[in-house]
């Protein structure tokens, strides 16, 4: 068995977590939801830093925590790997140090990860000698990361690790995120409150409100539900899965295959054809038409289905699309959605500006 099962219940005062999960055992699953839900405890609890009277975790079958049968691993003898939303990294070690820190109570029959493969996944490599002090805050995450890495775990715990940074050095550290979820067939459980990084990295969601599991399952289906609160307000979008076509570097043009056609995206880095591609489509950048437009400077636009409508706050209306079994999402208001006459089963266009596409 592969999967991570978790079933967690303990009571603080004025709060208690009550989950059962089963999440994949590869990719990334990020537990998401408002401050207080129960994100942070969850992980804690998955790691043993906080212990459930009532509690079983098992990771790739291995048992972690079975309270009925009084068995329990402590967390240093579980294989994981924790980054929390401070480095914490120890300021008299070089950046080397740091990361081969965790090495020590490794035997070398469990060392799977090669401390210059991390290294290098993070873009490490010329700061090695550096000391925490001269690094940036994306820097510095990027060596936790390494360092939990290093440790050669079954499963990396990540409790909100871009929170600390500012959207320069969070847009920097994203991609290295990326790569590791793609290149190391290491799970990964995430947590968040911002929708991008969910979008971004996720394959599995879990939805918490107050303690308790919303609904759980794929990112892409869950993010394009209108009852959930993913597809509602100005921070709406789903997820599409593309395979680069052909790249135009004069024009700095990437055009894109997913299943309901074709798109165009503005990209400055050269893609080769059949790279896969995660591209988030933000509601509020996808405008609805009844008939193809001619004379547009919008470069994408996909025949469409309207699968349902809701109001989404005063004046607006969001509408859920499928453009050929991919699901989308447009933000209109809703003097739009009665002037079109918008209802389930209608074909219409979605249009999608090529600058607004991100990956």
């Amino acid at each position: 068995m592969n999967d991570i099962l978790a079933r967690l219940r303990l009571e603080r005062s004025g709060f208690t977590l009550d989950v059962d999960l089963q999440l994949p055992g590869h990719g990334v699953s990020a537990l998401f939801g408002p401050s207080g839900c129960g994100k942070t405890t969850c992980l804690r609890a998955l790691a043993g830093l906080e212990r459930a009277p009532q509690g079983r975790v098992v990771v790739h079958g291995e048992v972690w925590q079975d309270e009925a049968r009084g068995q329990w691993l402590p967390p240093h003898r579980r294989a994981l790997g924790y980054v929390f939303q401070e480095a914490s990294l120890f300021d008299h070690l070089s950046v080397r140090g740091n990361i081969e820190y965790g090495l020590r109570r490794l035997p070398p029959a469990r060392r799977r990860v090669p401390v210059e493969q991390a290294v290098e996944l993070l873009g490490l490599t010329a700061l090695m000698a550096r000391r925490p002090a001269t690094l940036s805050g994306g820097e510095r995450q990027r060596v936790a990361i390494a360092r939990a890495l290093a440790a050669s775990p079954a499963l990396l715990l990540m409790d909100e690790p871009l929170a600390a940074l500012d959207a320069a050095r969070k847009a920097e550290l994203l991609p290295y995120l990326d790569r590791l979820q793609r290149q190391l067939d290491i799970p990964m459980v995430y947590v968040s409150h911002s929708p991008d990084e969910v979008a971004r990295l996720a394959h599995h969601l879990v939805l918490l409100r107050a303690g308790q599991v919303v609904t759980s399952g794929p990112t892409l289906a869950l993010m394009a539900r209108l009852d959930l609160p993913l597809a509602q307000g100005d921070a709406a979008a789903c997820v599409v899965l593309a395979e680069v076509a052909r790249h135009d570097a004069a024009a700095c043009l990437t055009t894109v295959r997913f299943s309901g056609g074709e798109m165009h995206l503005v990209s400055t880095q050269a893609r080769a054809p059949g790279e896969r591609l995660r591209l988030r489509v933000q509601a509020r950048d996808v405008s609805l038409t009844l008939a193809r437009q001619e004379g547009t400077s919008i470069l994408n636009i996909l025949p469409a289905r309207v699968l349902q409508l809701r109001e989404d706050g005063p004046g607006q209306a969001m509408v859920a699309l499928d453009a050929g079994g991919t699901a989308l999402l447009a933000r209109v208001t809703q003097r739009s959605a009665q002037a079109l006459a918008l209802a389930p089963g209608l074909q219409i266009f979605a249009q999608v500006k090529g600058v607004a596409l991100l990956d």
